[in-house]
C-alpha cells in the first residue's frame, strides 16, 4: 500500500476532468487524475457516436488551453445556420449566423476527438499524475483535507478532491450529495451518416410527433444523426439493418440530403437529466456531468462542463495568487455561485423545452407550432435564444 499526497485529486479523466487539469497545468500544483478505464482508452478513445456542438466560448477556452490544436481539420464541422421544425410542417424557426455578425453559430467535433486531444495536452505535464485502471473505493473529506482510497489499498491525500465521474457519480453518492434525477423515459440513438447532397453547414432539429430527429453538419458530406424516441420503441430502430435504418432517416428528412448511408455504428444512450443539490462540500467539488447532466437537445453538456472547469480553475488561480487555501469554503463557494447561476437556467429551460416539444396532444401540437412562429416574429426572444445556445454576444 502506498500513500501519496497531492494538492488536488480529480476522480474521472473524462473531458471535464482532463480540461480542468489542463487549466491548472501551468501552476505548481500537484494534481492526480484517477481513472478506472485503462490507459489505452485515454490514449485512443473509441468512436462513441456522440458529436459535440461547441459554442464560441468553448472554442476560445479550448484554443487557450491548446486542446483545439489537436483537432484534425477534417474532424471540425461548421454550423452556419440552424433550423427547428415541428411535426410535418415545413415552417422552421431559423437561426442565421449572419444575423449575429459571426460567420458561424458553432463547430461540431466528435466526442472521442475532444477526449483524445484533452489527454494529449496533459499526458506529459510533470505536475499531473494520471492513474489509469484505478478503482475508487472510498472518498472522505474534513476541514484539513481529503482522502481517496483505491481498490489496491493505496490512499491519496489532497487539499481538494474533485469528482468528474459521470452523471451517475458514485463519488457524489459517497459524499452524501443528492441529485434531482429526471428520467425522460427516452433513448437517444446516435451515429454519423454520409450523404450525396451537401448540408450547407445547416443544423436541423426536427420535432416529429413520434420521435425527434437532429441532423448536425460535420466536415464534408457527412452529418451527425441523433434520434430521440420512447425507450420502448428504440430497440426496433436498432434492429433495422444498416440499409433499412438509412432509408428510414432519409425518408424522415424528406430526402433533403439525397442518398444516405451509415458511416459509423449506432450507439444508444438512455436519457437521464441530473442536477446535483449542491456542487460543493468540505474540500470537495463536483464537475461536469457529476454536477449537471443535461438533455442533449440544446447540445450544452460538454460546454457547461468545460465552463465549470474553467470557472473553478480560475478561482483556484486567484487563491494561489493571493496566497490563500485552494480548498477553502470561500474558493469553492465562489465556484458554486458562478456555475449554478449559469447551469440552473439552462437545465430548467432545456427540460421545459423538451416537455413542450414532446407533448403530442392536440393542444400541445398547437402550442409547439405557435412557439416556433413567435420565435421568428419576436427578435428579442430569438436573440436571447441565440445568446444562450451559441454564447455569441449579439
Amino acid at each position: 500500500m502506498a500513500n501519496k499526497s497531492y494538492d488536488i485529486v480529480v476522480i474521472g479523466a473524462g473531458p471535464a476532468g482532463l480540461s480542468f487539469a489542463r487549466c491548472l497545468a501551468d501552476t505548481d500544483l500537484k494534481i492526480a487524475l484517477v481513472e478506472r478505464l485503462p490507459l489505452e482508452v485515454l490514449q485512443n478513445p473509441a468512436e462513441d457516436g456522440r458529436d459535440i456542438a461547441l459554442t464560441h466560448s468553448s472554442e476560445r477556452v479550448l484554443k487557450n488551453l491548446g486542446i483545439w490544436d489537436h483537432f484534425p481539420i477534417e474532424e471540425i464541422g461548421n454550423i452556419r445556420d440552424a433550423k427547428v421544425l415541428n411535426g410535418n410542417s415545413a415552417y422552421a424557426l431559423h437561426f442565421d449566423s449572419m444575423a449575429t455578425g459571426s460567420q458561424y453559430l458553432g463547430h461540431l467535433v466528435p466526442n472521442h476527438i475532444i477526449r483524445r486531444a484533452a489527454y494529449e495536452t496533459v499526458k506529459d505535464n510533470k505536475n499531473i499524475t494520471i492513474m489509469t485502471g484505478a478503482e475508487v473505493t472510498d472518498t472522505s473529506t474534513d476541514i484539513s483535507g481529503g482522502l481517496v482510497t483505491l481498490s489496491d489499498g493505496s490512499v491519496l491525500k489532497a487539499k481538494l478532491v474533485i469528482a468528474a465521474d459521470s452523471r451517475f457519480s458514485d463519488t457524489r453518492k459517497k459524499m452524501g450529495i443528492g441529485a434531482q434525477m429526471h428520467d425522460f423515459g427516452r433513448t437517444v440513438i446516435v451515429c454519423e451518416m454520409n450523404h450525396s447532397k451537401p448540408h450547407n453547414d445547416t443544423a436541423f432539429e426536427c420535432f416529429h410527433y413520434d420521435q425527434t430527429l437532429a441532423i448536425l453538419p460535420m466536415f464534408g458530406d457527412k452529418s451527425s444523426v441523433v434520434v430521440t424516441l420512447p425507450t420502448d420503441k428504440s430497440q426496433a430502430l436498432l434492429d433495422l439493418s444498416p440499409q433499412e435504418f438509412a432509408s428510414d432517416i432519409q425518408r424522415r428528412f424528406a430526402g433533403q440530403l439525397g442518398d444516405m448511408q451509415l458511416a459509423t455504428k449506432r450507439h444508444a444512450y438512455p436519457l437521464m437529466g441530473v442536477y446535483a443539490e449542491k456542487f460543493i462540500s468540505t474540500r470537495f467539488a463536483l464537475l461536469g456531468d457529476a454536477a449537471v447532466g443535461m438533455h442533449p437537445v440544446t447540445a450544452h453538456g460538454f460546454n457547461l462542463g468545460l465552463s465549470g472547469a474553467h470557472v473553478l480553475a480560475q478561482e483556484i488561480e486567484i487563491a494561489l495568487a493571493n496566497g490563500t487555501d485552494i480548498g477553502s469554503a470561500s474558493v469553492l463557494g465562489k465556484y458554486q455561485a458562478k456555475h449554478r447561476k449559469v447551469a440552473r437556467p439552462l437545465y430548467m429551460g432545456t427540460n421545459a423545452l423538451v416537455k413542450l416539444f414532446t407533448d403530442t396532444s392536440p393542444p400541445g401540437r398547437l402550442l409547439r407550432g405557435a412557439a416556433l412562429r413567435l420565435g421568428n416574429l419576436l427578435p428579442p426572444v430569438k436573440k436571447k435564444i441565440v445568446q444562450q445556445l451559441t454564447e455569441i454576444n449579439v
